[in-house]
């Protein structure tokens, strides 16, 4: 059974850093791209970053990009999200997500059902 597990959020000041991890069991997703998504109270969920298989290919949202850095783990089956220069509209319940077929981009591009997801983790920022 495929389990993500996201650990890191929490409670942060306008300015401030937050690293995001996702540890994947139950398969290997070393060929298989992973990302980041969020949502906001009385939000749609959006995209947040994404990282290919290959590790190359990487995609922000326009909202995070030059703030969030996508990396992974490959042997260890984790994904992170570094968040510096934190905004309170950043403030929502992160999710981590991995693409159900391999050498993907990341971005569940072929609908939310193409990917696995964790139960979220909240972070809050403060203004």
């Amino acid at each position: 059974q495929v389990q993500l597990v996201e650990s890191g959020g929490g409670l942060v000041q306008t300015g401030g850093s937050l690293r995001l991890s996702c540890g994947a069991s139950g398969q290997s997703f070393g060929a298989h791209g992973m990302g980041w998504f969020r949502q906001a109270p009385e939000k749609d969920r959006e995209f947040v970053a994404a990282i290919g298989w290959s590790r190359t290919n990487i995609n922000y949202a326009d909202s995070v990009k030059d703030r969030f850095t996508i990396s992974r783990d490959i042997p260890e089956n984790t994904v992170y999200l570094q968040m510096n220069r934190l905004k309170p509209e950043d403030t929502a319940i992160y999710y981590c997500t991995a693409e159900k077929e391999p050498l993907g981009t990341g971005t569940c591009g072929s609908g939310l059902d193409s990917c696995f997801w964790g139960r979220g983790t909240q972070v809050t920022v403060s203004s």
